[in-house]
């Protein structure tokens, strides 16, 4: 069974093989990260943990028992409350259910853990299965996303309020 669990420093090199195993996959839906990217990634999985240390963003990845990297959810620009949702799965992970569960699950520990009250996720038009996991996580459309927020592609915002669970 999968377990969702916060990003740390041995996680580096599992999380490189995931983005470059599935790095034309993500391409066909979101932008490419860029050779930049893969040519700096200890420097920026580096930064990531720091901003994570400092409380601005949370870094969470979906492994198996096994340390197969599945997907990663992060939260980020926690403020007020409030903070952003982005994701992405593995190909061979697409369509199984995966990504809503971890969603729905990373909707409870937004509330539990770090104490927000709404999470807001963009996904550009063309990605319908992003769309369909937003939707079945509970999340409704808000309104039009900047291209800029994704990319250069037009798409759509969505919101959901999170509460800690009785």
């Amino acid at each position: 069974m999968p377990e969702l669990r916060r990003l740390c420093a041995g996680d580096a090199p599992a999380v490189l093989a995931f983005e470059l195993a599935n790095r034309a996959y993500f391409a066909a839906v979101i932008s490419d990260r860029g050779d930049e990217f893969f040519d700096r990634f200890a420097d920026r999985f580096s930064a990531s943990l720091a901003a994570q240390d400092v409380g601005g963003c949370a870094f969470y990845l979906l492994a198996t028992a096994g340390g197969d990297v599945l997907g990663r959810f992060n939260l980020y620009d926690l403020d007020g409350g409030t903070a952003n949702l982005g994701y992405r799965v593995a190909q061979h992970a697409a369509g199984r259910g995966v990504a809503t569960a971890a969603v729905r699950e990373l909707c409870r520990l937004a509330a539990a853990r770090h104490g927000l009250r709404t999470l807001r996720a963009a996904t550009s038009h063309g990605n319908v299965a992003s769309q369909r996991v937003l939707t079945k996580a509970g999340f409704v459309a808000v309104g039009p996303a900047d291209p800029a927020d994704l990319g250069g592609r037009p798409g759509t915002w969505y919101q959901r309020d999170v509460t800690l669970e009785p």
